[in-house]
Formats: structure tokens, sequence, C-alpha cells
């Protein structure tokens, strides 16, 4: 990329000390409905109430307390009646009927301060859950809306990056947004990525490095190949799975949905009975209706009802942002049941990458092992292999000037041949290479070639025995080295293994289709010591299986098609997405976007501590209930004063369970240790 093109600065950027970070869609308080009426309702009671406290006429108070009723009152009031004509006794209509029998027996005031709390409360849940809601269509907001589009010619256009397809190349210039999920083709950079990976500092970028939309480009000007549609992007998977999660119920919501209906039903019959029981042994009618209309209120299950979601939802969210994707709140509450789990090897512990790990060159070659490797690496550099390509990567990545070839030819099973520097090179299969071999004539000559067989033999043995693939690289006839190629164990891998076993209490198990012995180095690598390797994808699911007739609940982590099958027998399956393929996408309940395996005990336990505040939420509307209820019927517990602790105990669920959308729950979540507590 050109200077001159580096050093154009982009029409929108940020002046210098200001803020670049993506604007944060956040909804307004009196953008609800639900808002603006209990505003409007609780503005009208507390113009009312001083009027009335200070003696004036009834008539200058109360059509205001009229008007706090109606404005509070009609949304629930609908709604209950709505639920009254499907025959479902709605808790809402519990509450409106309440007010309008304290206003009857001439409590006015205290049937208004009920409405103004049951709004306020239904207008507080609103805004929790359009900010959980904000929490996912924010990502939104991350991705540009145009992007600048390089034509064949190089001519720039400004286009919307909905209209981006893949292989479109797009120009980010310095201070700009990433447009779309790609590759660098040219330039450098550094990208500011923490609102897709959270990573705290700005990430180096170069040719070949893959780039996300939505994240922020630093100093320098960048090329990128657009590989995902903008439907497909990491930020666009995020949204529609979340917001598909946030329409789905865990088993325990719907639970007390079932119990809410029949719970409901009881407490009409025992408000019935509250209010005629005393009123049948001489009790003055307005006190017994009093009495009624409290218990009615204190007995509510809205605190119950609200104690399930909302932590689950947080819990939703937050895995969300650090690339977790739930897809169901079901999903986020089983994950915290799983007591055993089985991984898959290629592309999930490893990288699913072949990469160069050994260099050996044979002795009397005369060759060191950057000389071996850029040799190597010549030859193959036309091929596509992924062996070959693994070869190529590793002598870039060493920095390594590769020797221009010609003659280049592949034999499918056997390897490549070129001519570098003069000379043939072949790099292939040791014993299709040794085989053809022409180690020269002659006893001697001979005698070479033997010991050169044993030796490659040696090595090759060696290698193969740790795991890894042997190639062999033979110049002018005689092997000169071999290299060792292996799929390289992910960095975290280890130390997730260790934080699952924590988790769980009994280490993972590695299920494959790979040879055992590369199964075998692999699992003593990252710490796992049950291996089941040469699986075929129904003896993945038979192993599933028979940990889950064993009374266990697996969580089985893959990637490919062939782990598809074990996925979905699996209590809770979920799939490594940046490569995953789309039928492992499709059959996980939960996707790693970005393939960090850390992100899975993270997230395991963060559903446990979903379930944790579910089950505080639980106890304290219990506590509430029944403290208010036993206050009613022991003693005299005034109507305000029900109304403030029953609606103050479903303000105080509501707010608990938003506890897990902070980015801290996440973190707690994720330090080592604290897995199991």
């Amino acid at each position: 990329m050109s200077s001159a093109l580096a050093e154009r600065p982009a029409p929108d950027s940020a002046p210098p000390g200001r803020s670049t970070a993506a604007p944060r869609r956040r909804t307004r308080v009196l953008a609800l409905p639900e808002a603006r009426w209990a505003a409007t309702a609780l503005a009208l009671f507390l113009v009312a109430l001083p009027a009335q406290l200070a003696g004036a006429p009834a008539w200058s108070w109360g059509p205001l307390y009229a008007a706090a009723y109606l404005t509070g009152g009609w949304e629930p009031a609908r709604a209950g009646l709505l639920a009254l004509k499907e025959k479902t006794l709605d808790v809402d209509l519990l509450m409106i009927v309440a007010a309008l029998g304290a206003a009857a027996i001439g409590q006015v005031m205290d049937g208004a301060l009920l409405i103004v709390i049951f709004a306020t409360s239904g207008a507080l849940e609103a805004l929790a859950t359009a900010r959980t809601a904000d929490s996912v269509r924010g990502l939104l907001d991350l991705a540009p809306a145009t992007a600048t589009l390089l034509d064949a010619d190089g001519e720039e256009r400004t286009v919307a990056t909905a209209d981006l397809v893949v292989g479109d190349a797009v120009l980010v210039r310095p201070g700009e947004r990433v447009g779309a999920d790609g590759r660098v083709a040219d330039g450098a950079s550094e990208v500011d990525q923490a609102t897709i990976t959270g990573e705290p500092l700005p990430v180096p970028k170069a040719a070949g490095d893959e780039v996300f939309a939505g994240t922020l480009n630093g100093t320098g000007a960048l090329r990128v190949t657009v590989e995902r549609d903008a439907s497909d992007s990491v930020i666009a998977r995020i949204v529609a799975m979340v917001e598909e999660a946030s329409g789905t119920k865990a088993p325990t919501q719907l639970f007390i949905e079932k119990v809410e209906q029949r719970y409901a039903v009881g407490i009409v019959v025992a408000t019935l009975a509250v209010f005629a029981i005393p009123l049948g042994f001489g009790a003055q009618l307005t006190d017994s209706l009093l009495r009624a209309m409290t218990f009615m209120i204190v007995a509510s299950p809205c605190a119950v009802v609200l104690a399930t979601m909302p932590p689950l939802l947080s819990a939703i969210a937050n895995a969300g942002r650090h690339g977790v994707l739930v897809k169901s709140a079901v999903v986020m509450e089983r994950l915290g049941q799983i007591d055993t789990v089985a991984l898959d090897k290629t592309g999930t512990l490893t990288e699913g990458t072949p990469r160069v790990t050994d260099l050996r060159p044979l002795p009397g070659s005369g060759l060191s092992e950057d000389a071996l490797l850029s040799l190597a690496a010549a030859a193959e550099r036309p091929s596509e292999h992924p062996l070959a390509r693994a070869v190529v990567g590793a002598a870039r990545e060493r920095g390594l000037a590769l020797a221009e070839v010609r003659d280049f030819t592949s034999a499918p099973g056997v390897g490549v041949t070129a001519v570098v520097d003069g000379r043939t090179v072949a790099v292939g299969a040791p014993a299709r290479l040794l085989a053809d071999g022409d180690g020269g004539t002659g006893a001697e000559s001979g005698v070479v070639a033997a010991s050169v067989a044993v030796a490659v033999a040696a090595v090759v043995a060696e290698l193969e025995d740790g795991g890894r693939t042997a190639v062999l690289v033979r110049r002018g006839g005689v092997p000169v080295g071999v290299l060792g190629i292996a799929d390289r164990l992910r960095p975290d891998a280890a130390a997730t293994v260790a934080a699952l076993t924590t988790l769980t209490g009994t280490a993972p198990t590695l299920l494959t289709g790979d040879n055992p012995r590369a199964a075998a180095r692999l699992a003593e690598e990252a710490g796992i010591t049950d291996v089941r390797a040469g699986l075929l994808p129904e003896d993945k699911v038979a192993a599933v299986r028979e940990r889950e007739a064993a009374g266990h609940r697996v969580l089985v982590v893959g990637d490919g098609v062939n782990d598809a099958p074990a996925l979905a027998a699996a209590h809770t399956g979920v799939a490594m997405g940046r490569a995953g393929s789309d039928l492992a996408l499709e059959t996980a309940d939960a996707v790693v976007v970005r393939d960090e395996l850390a992100t899975i005990p993270a997230v395991v336990a963060l559903s446990r501590a979903a379930r944790r505040l579910v089950v505080q939420n639980l106890v304290i509307a219990g506590v509430f209930i029944t403290g208010l209820v036993v206050w009613d019927l022991a003693g005299h517990l005034p109507l305000p004063l029900g109304v403030l602790g029953h609606e103050g105990s479903t303000v105080i669920v509501g707010l608990n369970g938003l506890r897990l959308l902070r980015d801290a729950a996440w973190r707690r979540a994720a330090e080592p240790g604290r897995a199991g507590r």
C-alpha cells in the first residue's frame, strides 16, 4: 500500500482527545410508554396528596386521584381483562381489583398509592427488559453504516456495509471502524478489538490477519478482503442468536407460570375467606374488606414470577458480549447443571491447522534448521496441500527468503518435486520417497544409502511415535532432513481442561476420530487421561449416551460435522464457531464465536451464578410474601405498608437479577479457582 494512501486522513476521524468508542444504544426512560404512564400517575398523586392532607375540599383533589387511577391502571387492567378472556387469572387484575376495592370503602389515597407503586414497578420491569435488549442490539451500533469499496481499477466508492459481499475489497482508513468481517490483504495497523474480543490493548494487524466488523482501526490504513456477508458477521450472529434466546423461557419459569395460574385462583378463594369469615363473626364491613384487599395484594406472586428470567437473560447478554452465543434461557440454565465434559480434538482442543513442530537436518547434509525449512518451503510454495501451507507458513514466520522454483510437479500421496537453485528437491511421504530414491551406485554408495535410510527411519519413527506427521526432504536424490508436522494445541487448552476439572470434579474425556498415538500425545499435553480415539460419529454418540445412562449430565464441545450427532445427544452441546461446520453450529446449544476455549468454563460458572441468583430471588420473594401475609392475618397490616412491601420485593428481585449484566460478573466467572464456588 502506498505511503500516500496510508497518510490520507479519514474524513470522519475523531479529533484528538475525543473518544472513538462506538455509540451505546440505550433506551431512554421516557421512551417507554409504561414509564410515561407511571410518571403521569405519580405526578397526579403527588399533587393530590398535599391538597388532601391540607384539608382542601374533595372536589380539588378527588379528580386528581381519579386521573391517577386511570393513567396508572388502564394498562394492567386491560392486560388482566385480556387474560381473563382467555380464562386466565392475571396478577395485574388482582392489583386493580384491590385498588378499586380500597377506593370503594373510602381509602382513595391508599388505592391510588397502590396504583402508582404498581405502575412504577411495571415501568422498572419494562426498563430492565429494554436495557437487557439494549446490551444485545447495541452490538449493531459497532458496525459502521458505510464503507469505502475499492473497485478493480482502484477507484473508491462509498457503499452501505449491508451491500458488501464476499470478495469485495474495502479500505479502512486510520480512526475508522472496520465495515465487515474479513482478512487484511495489504497494509499494517493496530486494531482495537475490545468491543468484540475484550482484549484491553490494540492488536497488530498485517496482511493475512483476520479483522471483525465494528472494531476500531488505529493509525495505519488497511485493505481488507470481505470474507463474510453482513448477515453472517460476528456481530450479526451475536444479535440474532441472543435475540432468539431472549424469546425463550427456562423450565423453572414455565413451571412458575403454571403454578401462578393456580396460585392466583387460590388467592381469590383465600381473599373471599379473609373477607367473609371475620364478617360472619361480627367484624365491621370496612375492616373486613380492607384486610381482604391487603391480603390479596401482599399474597400476589409478582416477585416469584420475576425471580427466574432476569438472571438468566442477563447472563445470556453478558456471555454474548464476551463471544459465547447461548441460544436460549433453557440452555443457560442447563449449562450450570453439567457434571461431565467431553471434548473433540481437532479444531477444538487444537487450532485445527497443521504446524511445523520439528526440523531435523540429517547428519552430513550440511544444512541448518533454517536452511532445511527454506529448501522445503521453496519446493512446497506452489502447492495447495495443507501440509505444504504449513511448511511455507513456518518459513514465513521465521522471515526466511524463498528461492524461485521451476519444473514443479505434484504427485498425490507422494509429495512434490521442483528444481530449486538448479537442484531437484522432493518433499513428501518418507516411505514413498525412500522407495523412489536414487542414492547412487556401487558398494560404497549402497552402504551410505543404507546408513541414511536407517537414520531417516529412526527420525521418522521418533516423530510418528510422538503423534506427528513426518515429511522427508530430499535434494539431488539424497535425503537431507525430516520435518515434523502436527496440529498445535490451543494456548488456553490446558488451563481450560484444569478449569473444567475444577467445575465438574472430574477431568474431561477426549473423543476423537484421530489415531491413538496423536490423541494420546495431545491429551498428555492438555492434562487429559481419559482418551477415546479412532471414533466414528456414532461411536462418539455411544460414548455420550453411556455417560448419560450412568446419571451424568454431559457437556460436549466440538466443531465438525462428525461432532454434530454427539452435540445433539448431549445434555448441552457447545460448538467452536470460527471454523465450525454449519451443521455443528445449528445443532449446538451454544457457540463460542472466537474459538476461545477459556470462555467455556467461564460461561458454565456464569450459569451457576445465575442459578444461585434465581434461588436467592425465590427466597427473597417467599420471605416477603410469608411475612406480609402473616402480619395481615395475625395483626393489622396497613394497606400502604403492604403495597410498599409487596412492590418493594418485586423491585429488589428484578434488580438482583440484573447484577449479571455487569462485566464484573463475567470477570468473576472467568477467574481461576472460582468455578466451583
